[in-house]
């Protein structure tokens, strides 16, 4: 039976500072950068039910560090971007988004760009669409670069946090916002959010949106997706009992400080949200990331067949941060568990007509891009002993 250790006021051995950098999750089951999974599997130890019971209520008790989109002008925002001699890329992942990506990159361009020069650059990370998404966002103003042009040296990817990844190196920022390109009601008030308590507080390393989200005309809600509401929250709630604060941990749009960023691993595909959201609280604690309102978002609903590969994603980044192992798929290894260092996993399923349908789920993880000889070369970085 696998037990978990919690945060827990007055328990010996437990962190008690939820606010305090890097202290909420024990350091050997931290997402070490690039390290073997078994040099960072920890001994787990257990906790009285009611400490952890007692962690949600002093939790819950704590303010949620939220402000909301409306809180920051973009004028403003740019004259300390000016003071603290900064820059900014917005950064859009994209793959096969023709109607979306160019408005998008428009709105950026003319409101944050050309009226107030808060944003320095705006990159859109194309991942071999096949339907004039490229030439949609270079014709809007985006500077456009293929993702498999990338990096070339460090080997082939796949999925949305391979772009993410790739993008700190295609882009120059010393803030970088990510912004999801399929988004229909995009208002660029979206940046300025995600960017104000980078500009406003130094001590805020990372930003995460949320957002009221419509599924049906005339209808909403302020919950997550499908996904998040059946798989995320659940495994949060084991085990990363700290992020149960946040609104939306699979929310798409979020911001960070490049020094930050560069030292955490990205999961190549579904699983990129809730591994980032893990890693840069591990790295700098909860105290150290903001949550924005972005008001209402309206975006493309995914069928149901595309959940599941997504959901198998998600599980399997977060037991691999929780130091949970996987368990042989052979009857016989029951109960011997093995270490996950698989690039992929298998969802099985059964179709309409009861056959078994076997998909192949991206789970591979890139480094901390600062391992990377070239990105250390471009940005004048040196790899910390």
């Amino acid at each position: 039976m696998l037990i978990v250790q919690a945060l827990a006021p007055d328990v010996p051995g437990v962190w008690t500072d939820l606010a305090r950098p890097g202290h909420w999750l024990p350091r050997r089951r931290r997402a070490c950068p690039s390290a073997a999974l078994d040099e960072r599997v920890a001994t787990i130890l257990a906790v009285p039910a009611e400490a952890s019971k007692a962690l949600v209520v002093q939790w819950c008790a704590m303010p949620h560090l939220s402000s909301s989109a409306g809180d920051f002008a973009a004028p403003e925002l740019a004259a300390r971007k000016a003071d603290q001699a900064l820059t900014v890329s917005v950064c859009l992942p994209a793959r096969n988004e023709v109607s979306t990506v160019g408005l998008i990159t428009t709105a950026i361009r003319e409101r944050l760009m050309d009226e107030t020069p808060l944003v320095d650059e705006i990159l859109v990370l194309d991942d071999r669409s096949t339907d004039g998404t490229a030439e949609a966002a270079q014709t809007a103003g985006a500077d456009v670069v293929a993702v498999q042009d990338v990096l070339p040296e460090a080997g082939p990817g796949d999925g949305k946090g391979n772009a993410l990844w790739k993008s700190l190196f295609a882009g120059n920022g010393d803030l970088v916002c990510w912004v999801d390109s399929d988004i229909r009601n995009f208002d660029p008030a979206f940046v300025v959010g995600l960017l104000g308590p980078l500009l406003t507080d130094t001590a805020t390393s990372f930003t995460k949106g949320f957002y009221h989200r419509p599924v049906s005309e005339g209808a909403g809600t302020a919950r997550g997706g499908r996904v998040t509401e059946l798989m995320a929250r659940p495994v949060i709630s084991r085990f990363f009992p700290a992020l149960t604060r946040f609104v939306q941990p699979l929310a798409g749009e979020y911001a960070g400080r490049r020094r930050l960023l560069e030292t955490l691993p990205f999961v190549e595909g579904w699983g990129v949200e809730l591994g980032l959201l893990i890693d840069v609280v591990a790295r700098v604690g909860v105290g150290a990331v903001a949550q924005v309102d972005l008001g209402t978002r309206e975006h493309r609903n995914r069928p149901l067949s595309e959940l599941g590969p997504q959901a198998t994603a998600i599980l399997t980044t977060a037991l691999r941060r929780a130091g949970v192992a996987q368990i042989g798929a052979d009857s016989s290894a029951l109960g011997r568990s093995v270490l996950d260092r698989a690039v992929t996993t298998e969802l099985v399923r059964f179709d309409d007509a009861h056959s078994i349908e076997r998909i192949e789920v991206n789970v591979a993880e890139r480094p901390p891009i600062i391992e990377i000889p070239a990105y250390r070369a471009k940005f004048g970085r040196e790899l910390s002993a």
